[in-house]
């Protein structure tokens, strides 16, 4: 006679949010602060960014690509919107050309890849170097661009709140609310689970992969200009040194940890919602016990390699994966 065992199959989501209860209760104990009401808001609102940054990696990684120029691509096309309307450009027409600039980054990286057929890897990490070495000597003049005063209507967005909750925050979750309704309910969102799955069988099947792959990487470079326009204005200003910060890293972090297997096709909104908690909490404990930047980034880094680790054994890469060469 054979009884029958419900088991729980631990996928890297679960394990993810696992980790996160527990560190949360463990600091909950450990730090008379942690639960506080104005010390959640925060933790959440301090991530807020990264977590919207996280949305745009995604979405690239569930088909199949990375995008390693998004950082570049924040700071440099927000920072030449405030240059612009700084030296008398007219509200909308910086915010055009600042957008603008931000799609064309995202254009160029899509073609690249889908027509060129360059690796997503080298392709936006050359377009990283290249936007911010062109922002850099050509449409700023410092690293770090004020916030003016014709944009005094984004300076009192930052310090805006639904109810308790800081403006940040609502946006992140609305944005992950409408990407993760476009990701299962569109016919583009099938599309991209279709080729971060299988490539070759989604261009058998039809499906126009090439035209997707660029919308894919103008979506990105878009999301990055968002989470520009909210760093912005949290900060009133924009220093284009964050290019040189671990942000980019952690924004992968955020999608590796939560469990978005880097060989494409799989996850969605929900894990870079718990990847994101995660971090959040990691950084917020560490920020409270006064641990030092250097150490946090090593603490980072291991947990970094040990999602990947993860990521490799749960999501093995097959032969379709080694083909396309850009992971």
């Amino acid at each position: 006679m054979r009884f029958g065992v419900s088991t729980v199959h631990l996928t890297q989501e679960r394990v993810a949010l696992i980790l996160t209860a527990l560190i949360a209760t463990s600091l909950l104990f450990a730090l008379p602060g942690f639960g506080t009401t104005a010390n959640l808001l925060g933790l959440l609102r301090s991530v807020s960014v990264l977590g919207i940054l996280g949305i745009g990696m995604s979405v690239v990684i569930i088909g199949r690509g990375i995008d390693l120029s998004m950082v570049a691509t924040m700071a440099i096309s927000v920072a030449w919107y405030l240059e612009l309307a700084d030296r008398g450009h007219s509200p909308a027409a910086a915010l055009t050309l600042g957008l603008g600039s931000a799609v064309l980054i995202g254009c160029a990286n899509g073609l690249l890849i889908a027509y060129a057929e360059v690796p997503a890897l080298f392709a936006t990490l050359a377009m990283g170097i290249l936007v911010y070495g062109i922002g850099r000597s050509d449409l700023l003049d410092q690293d770090l661009i004020q916030l003016p005063d014709s944009l005094s209507a984004l300076a009192r967005l930052g310090n805006a709140h639904i109810g308790p909750i800081p403006i940040e925050i609502v946006l992140f979750a609305a944005l992950t609310v409408c990407v993760s309704a476009g990701l299962k309910l569109t016919k583009i969102g099938r599309f991209i689970y279709l080729m971060g799955d299988n490539m070759a069988a989604a261009r058998i099947t039809g499906v126009p992969t090439r035209p997707l792959v660029v919308g894919q990487y103008v979506f990105s470079s878009v999301i990055a200009f968002v989470a520009g326009i909210v760093t912005t204005a949290s900060l009133h200003s924009m220093n284009t040194r964050i290019v040189n910060s671990t942000l980019l890293y952690d924004s992968i972090l955020v999608v590796v940890i939560g469990g978005i297997g880097l060989s494409g096709g799989k996850g969605g909104m929900s894990n870079v919602l718990v990847g994101t908690l995660l971090i959040g909490i990691l950084l917020n404990g560490m920020t409270i016990l006064d641990i030092s930047d250097t150490v946090q980034n090593v603490l980072k880094a291991v947990v970094l390699l040990t999602a990947i680790l993860v990521d490799s054994l749960l999501n093995p890469r097959d032969e379709q994966t080694a083909q396309q060469g850009d992971i």
